[in-house]
């Protein structure tokens, strides 16, 4: 399928409501109910063709095939390693997650978060699957990717070497759910080395389809323990981390048993009256399910003494949970992470839910790859996106009003690229306020005057090479225009921007419509004066036409008498599309009348050309070319425009004179066909086969 027909077909599918979590996506269109009754009526143990027992899926440089550390592995299945596997021993527990010699423990403290909500759990990890009468050596998995659930099917066949696993493993010999979530985790990435290094909030995402943000309690923001608050509220998983400074700090105990270099699980926040004043405090869980904090507002401490028996909450069980005062949380832990969950992962009516919005986009070189504001000539280029902010959050909680929300960039699919030698590209995006003018239009994609003229509001905190960067704001009702990128400019890639607001919000792409207002420039032959028709008689020879062989000589020996442009002269095809584009009586040639009108036409683009090559190069710039085309007559989305630059663009970004002209000609005939088959202006049209095969044949 083309590209184009497959974008089109997965619009359709998310359309039709595939691609939640209740109707997962088919990874690599594998269905798990089919293949597993496969599997059960011929006998056969499943073997994943997509994602082999071999060198490639491994890894690509440290565990690439002829690393030493991918000596003597061998993939066995469970039942090969133990007499009696389990899929699940009494429930997911935090032991279940036991690092192998890769480093994902990112993707392991996700996991481990996983197994403190059973609900979100269960969407990752569907039921009914283990070792029993249903056995077939498949299990699958369905993680969040970029905007939609995927359902991952693998076998279970595992890495081992010297008899064990070689990556996640559970501390019970004969339980495999982790291990086999890693596995299905590494195929949507491409092969286990892919997962190497990360952060926890990656995976919190893909786990939860939520949207996490990160805080450095150092620089934390003065309303941190209401933002903490309103997290609770929405249903948000929280971790947080005492930073490590040396390999020796990792899960060492502090005098007072916290764990440095350990994930901590926030699970509440509240204030009491204690000693005539309010005392803030946090509730914290370790995942051990034991070591508990020992300073004030432990489990059993004096504090709990000076307030009122019905504040006082069960706060004595060695269970791994553990009160703290707020203004000690922040001197002891280094940061804390806030996965706020999507509205459909909450089944609590006690739960204040966040609206959620998402949008696909792209970055392409030469189109829509603009760069960062310090582009000041191509930045406009990139997509642009409109957030409307109507209401105000509900008790301002730093007395400050205005409309809450968060907004995350990811680059999609990175992960995937590192075996071509490709990483993350160094991402972030800018917002400005939209002048009343701008307000409630969306079929506009804001040029460069405007951006050369209007400062930003707001912006990610910084741009990183992070899959994702994530920024809360505060700011006051009215329209905004977020402004995704690259850092640097021409970088190719996929992104999803979010917003998550505290109240509902209206977030939509800001484009150009696709339209053309296109001048009526017909000439008859007898409106053609002598001096012209004396011309078309010498060149169109005795049948007194022009075919598109004979049109190819006289333009490429007008072309070359002009020093102002570049071309490497018209092709054959590029006559064809004009031949075609001004072929009234169907012939395949031109007559005088249809000659002069194409000559009008190539003067008047060789007029937009000539003024929108600012440089004086000879050649036009991709950005000068968006330009030129409003001018010719057309309005064009980003869509379009990268597609245009990718088939009529050089690999320098620039277009000849002749390729313009081809690009233009193409655009022309293909909105005139359009137009004629649509009288009545529906935007719609219809066409048997045959017509279908003669009008694409063009």
């Amino acid at each position: 399928m083309s590209g184009v027909a497959s974008t089109l077909a997965k619009k359709r599918a998310q359309a039709a409501g595939f691609g939640t979590n209740a109707n997962a996506t088919k990874y690599l269109n594998q269905d798990f109910e089919a293949l597993r009754r496969q599997c059960l009526s011929g006998g056969t143990l499943f073997s994943d063709p997509s994602f082999p027992t071999a060198p490639e899926s491994l890894g690509f440089k440290e565990l690439g095939p002829s690393s030493y550390k991918t000596r003597g592995i061998v993939w066995k299945r469970p039942g090969e390693l133990c007499s009696n596997p389990q899929f699940i021993v009494g429930g997911a527990t935090r032991t279940d997650i036991c690092q192998g010699a890769l480093g994902d423990c990112w993707l392991l403290a996700a996991i481990a978060s996983l197994t403190l909500n059973e609900e979100v759990l269960a969407r990752v990890v569907p039921p009914g699957q283990g070792f029993g009468d249903n056995y077939a050596g498949i299990f699958h998995f369905q993680f969040w990717q970029f905007g939609e659930w995927v359902d991952v099917v693998i076998d279970d066949r595992l890495p081992v070497k010297d008899g064990e696993l070689v990556f996640v493993h559970s501390a019970e010999g004969n339980e495999f759910w982790s291990a086999l979530l890693e596995k299905a985790y590494a195929k949507v990435n491409g092969c286990y080395e892919a997962l190497s290094g990360g952060s926890t909030s990656e995976g919190f995402e893909d786990f939860t389809g939520g949207i996490a943000e990160n805080y450095d309690l150092s620089k934390a923001p003065s309303n941190m323990f209401q933002i903490i608050q309103k997290a609770l509220e929405a249903g948000a998983l929280l971790g947080c981390s005492i930073d490590i400074t040396s390999a020796s700090d990792s899960e060492a105990v502090t005098r007072q048993k916290l764990v440095k270099g350990h994930a901590y699980s926030l699970t509440g926040a509240t204030e009491v009256n204690y000693r005539g004043r309010k005392e803030k405090l946090i509730r914290m869980r370790n995942p051990w399910g034991q070591v508990e904090w020992t300073g004030a507002w432990s489990d059993g401490s004096s504090e709990w003494n000076s307030i009122a028996a019905s504040e006082r909450p069960n706060a004595n069980a060695e269970d791994g949970e553990f009160w703290m005062s707020f203004s000690e949380f922040l001197s002891h832990y280094s940061r804390i992470e806030i996965c706020t969950l999507t509205p459909d992962a909450i089944t609590s009516d006690s739960i204040k839910h966040w609206a959620v919005t998402n949008h696909d986009g792209t970055w392409r070189r030469g189109s829509t790859a603009g760069g960062c504001r310090n582009n000041a000539y191509t930045f406009w280029m990139n997509p642009q996106y409109v957030i409307k902010l109507d209401e105000e959050d509900d008790d301002p909680d730093d007395n400050e009003v205005g409309c809450s929300f968060v907004v995350g960039l990811i680059q999609k699919n990175r992960r995937r690229l590192r075996k071509a030698g490709e990483d993350m590209h160094t991402i972030g995006f800018a917002i400005y306020e939209l002048p009343s003018q701008f307000h409630g239009q969306r079929n506009v994609h804001l040029d460069k005057n405007f951006f050369l003229t209007h400062a930003q509001k707001a912006r990610s905190e910084t741009f990183v090479n992070l899959r994702e960067v994530c920024t809360r704001f505060k700011l006051p009702p009215g329209e905004y225009l977020v402004v995704p990128s690259t850092f640097e400019a021409n970088k190719d890639g996929d992104f999803c921007l979010r917003v998550f607001s505290e109240k509902q919000t209206e977030t939509l792409p800001c484009d150009d419509p696709v339209d053309a207002e296109l001048p009526d420039e017909t000439v008859s032959d007898d409106q053609v004066d002598s001096g012209f028709r004396g011309m078309f008689l010498k060149l169109a020879g005795a049948d007194m036409e022009i075919s598109a062989a004979e049109l190819t000589t006289i333009l490429n020996k007008i072309i070359a008498k002009q020093t102002d442009i570049k071309t490497d002269g018209f092709s054959l095809e590029t006559c064809r599309i004009m031949v075609n584009l001004m072929d009234e009586s169907g012939n395949g040639k031109l007559g005088l009348g249809e000659f002069a009108t194409l000559w009008k036409k190539v003067q008047r683009y060789l007029g937009i050309y000539k003024k929108n090559d600012m440089d004086n190069s000879g050649t036009i710039s991709t950005p000068e070319l968006r330009l030129a085309l409003k001018e010719a007559g057309f309005t064009l989305n980003n869509t379009i425009f990268q597609l245009l630059v990718a088939r009529y663009g050089e690999t320098d970004m620039t277009l000849d004179f002749d390729n313009y002209v081809a690009c233009l000609m193409r655009l022309e005939m293909m909105f005139r066909v359009f137009k004629k088959m649509d009288p009545h202006q529906s935007g719609f049209i219809e066409l048997d086969f045959q017509q279908w095969l003669n009008f694409t044949m063009i």
